[in-house]
This record gives C-alpha cells, sequence and structure tokens, in this order.
C-alpha cells in the first residue's frame, strides 16, 4: 500500500539554453519553483563568412552553457541543427533577399528550430515543458506580451500554436531586463556579466552586404529619383530594402535620400527625398501564410498590429479574402517592404500574424 505522503513526481523541463543571462536565469528560477530542469544547447551556425568577428559564436556560447548547467547542476544535451538551420532558414533568408523581400530569419529559426526541432525533440524525450528566456508570457492558453514592452518578444514567437501553449514556459516574461541581470548577479550566475547577443539568430553580428555576397552575385543597376534622372549605381537591389537611407553612395539636397521603391526586373533603385512620398506610405497591404494562436470567431477584426519589433502598434482592420487577408491601416505606414511580418495584438494578447506580400 503506497504511502498518503508519497510526493508527486516533478515535472521535466527542457530549458533551451544559449548562453546568455535570459535562459541562464529562466533556469535558475525553474529549480526554485521545483522543477526537474535539463538544458539544450543548439549548435545550429558553425561558419564565420561575413560576419563582423571572424570568430565561431557558438563555441562561445556552448562554453557558457556549460559552466551555467554545471553551477547549476544540470544535464546539458546538445543539439546539432545545423543542417536543418541551413535548410529551413538560412535558404528562406537567401531566397527572400534574392526576391527583392526583406526576410526575417528570426521568425523563421523560432518556427522551425526552436519552436520546431527544439520543441519536438524534447516532447519525444519525454518531457513536460520547453522553456526558453524569450520575454513573453502565457496566461490561459493565450501568448501574452512581456511586463517589459521594450524587450517583448511575442512579435517573433507568433508562429506559435495554440495546442502548444500548454507545454511552453517563459519563465522571465513576467520580470524587466533589468530585474533579470539583478538576480542574476544575486545567484552567482556565471554568466552574471555577459553582454547581451546581437544580430542574426544563432549566426550572430553580420556584415549585411558580405554575408549576402555568399550566396548572391552583386549586379550593378542605376539609382534614380522619381522621375528617372541617374544619381548613382547601386550594387544589386537585394543588397537594399525599403526605406533605407544610408549605404547608398548619394547626398541629397533637402536631407537623405530613401529607398521608395525597389524594381527587381529592371534592376533599377528608386529613390526619394521626402519621406512622406506616396511611393514610401501605405494605407493597405495584404498578408499571407497567416497563423492564428486564437482564431477570429468572425470577420473584419479590429485589433493592433506592428510590421517592426519594437515598433509602436498600429490600429488596423483585418478581412479575410480568398488569397489570405487583406489589412487595413487607420494612418499610413512608411516603408512597409514585402516579406517583412505583420504581427497582430488585441489588448496585450498576441493572435498571430503574418507575412506581407
Amino acid at each position: 500500500m503506497k504511502s498518503k505522503n508519497t510526493l508527486k513526481p516533478k515535472k521535466k523541463v527542457l530549458v533551451a539554453l544559449s548562453g546568455g543571462i535570459d535562459s541562464a536565469v529562466s533556469a535558475a528560477l525553474l529549480l526554485k519553483q521545483g522543477y526537474a530542469v535539463e538544458a539544450g544547447f543548439m549548435k545550429n551556425w558553425s561558419l564565420t563568412e561575413g560576419l563582423v568577428r571572424n570568430e565561431c559564436p557558438w563555441l562561445d556560447d556552448r562554453r557558457e552553457a556549460l559552466k551555467v548547467a554545471a553551477f547549476l547542476n544540470i544535464p546539458l544535451h546538445t543539439f546539432d541543427f545545423e543542417k536543418q538551420y541551413q535548410d529551413k532558414v538560412m535558404q528562406y533568408f537567401f531566397k527572400e533577399y534574392k526576391a527583392g523581400r526583406t526576410p526575417n530569419p528570426d521568425v523563421m529559426c523560432n518556427k522551425e528550430i526552436k519552436f520546431g526541432l527544439l520543441y519536438d525533440k524534447a516532447i519525444q524525450m519525454g518531457f513536460d515543458y520547453i522553456a526558453t528566456g524569450h520575454y513573453a508570457q502565457i496566461k490561459n492558453n493565450k501568448l501574452i506580451r512581456s511586463v517589459d514592452e521594450f524587450k517583448d518578444q511575442t512579435y517573433f514567437i507568433y508562429n506559435l500554436k495554440k495546442e502548444q501553449l500548454k507545454h511552453i514556459l517563459f519563465p522571465i516574461g513576467h520580470l524587466k531586463k533589468t530585474k533579470v541581470r539583478q538576480l542574476a548577479k544575486k545567484l552567482h550566475l556565471p554568466n552574471a556579466n555577459r553582454k547581451e547577443s546581437m544580430g542574426l539568430c544563432f549566426v550572430g553580428k553580420i556584415r549585411l552586404d558580405q554575408f549576402l555576397s555568399q550566396k548572391l552575385k552583386p549586379k550593378q543597376g542605376n539609382i534614380v529619383d522619381t522621375k528617372g534622372n541617374v544619381l548613382g549605381t547601386h550594387k544589386g537591389t537585394s543588397f537594399y530594402t525599403l526605406g533605407q537611407r544610408q549605404g547608398l553612395g548619394i547626398g541629397g539636397n533637402k536631407g537623405p535620400y530613401y529607398i521608395a521603391k525597389k524594381d527587381v526586373k529592371k534592376n533599377l533603385l528608386i529613390v526619394t527625398e521626402d519621406p512622406h512620398d506616396k511611393l514610401l506610405e501605405f494605407k493597405e497591404i495584404h498578408i499571407s501564410g497567416v497563423n492564428w494562436i486564437n482564431a477570429p470567431k468572425k470577420y473584419p477584426v479590429i485589433c493592433k498590429g506592428r510590421f517592426r519589433h519594437q515598433q509602436s502598434l498600429q490600429d488596423l482592420k483585418i478581412s479575410k479574402v480568398k488569397t489570405g487577408y487583406n489589412v487595413k491601416f487607420k494612418k499610413p505606414q512608411f516603408a512597409i517592404a514585402s516579406g517583412q511580418s505583420l504581427v497582430l495584438y488585441k489588448g496585450k494578447e498576441c493572435l498571430g500574424g503574418g507575412v506581407i506580400v
């Protein structure tokens, strides 16, 4: 006969340990909360071509992850997803730029790698949850913005499925970044003073033109104004994005020139000195590949959205059509580029999002 005092087995959590402070504090908090915690480190990229620093970021990251795992006395699993990252994230990255669009590899990385491959691996290994250091929250089976609005990362994880939410934990989503740093020092974590990682997801800080040139060949063309006057030359439309004003090599009389349009077929960059030029202002767009975490019961939907991380939320109306969804903004928006993600919100809740056509 079993004792009435028999303890229930601890819930098992696989924490995505990147070597950074956020994931380290996440692991420490879960241990304090009584979970059976193990760590998972992902090796996704080992090439150095096109990086600002000619070194392997993943080696430094894994070294830090090992230190944290040893300090917390938790097992560390290393998953080699480099081939899958190349196939699912980087091929998309280069393909989109080649087509003249502006991709978001961080969105794709979260969809295909962190909450794709790693999530599936965790469930297969018998874990009850996967946890990451994202600044986001899950409440009542809904994805909610972080308490730290500046650091909020729901923009990058809008592709989560509703059925996944019950198996995902965001241990620091209720905290501000300053508090997370304080906790790292208070807990004496070995990476407490590590600087925040910047750049492309799992790759590091890149020189975009050099990085793209690995796969895309320069193709010189003309830079023209809205009247067709030639102002200079560019090295290929793939290397530029709508609204860009730096790195054009031309100076304006009234101010900087902005890329107002990319004509991929004619290999032209059309520029303007007027940031309010009609070519740069968008009131209506179309999105496809939409993921609804909690699908609306009827259309149109009045909500808010952003097409850049940390952009202020914009009022909009979204309607369903045969080819996807039409979006009308209350106010004109500056330089919306095809390939970017539009992420939708109702109050604090992230409803989902899609890719701008």
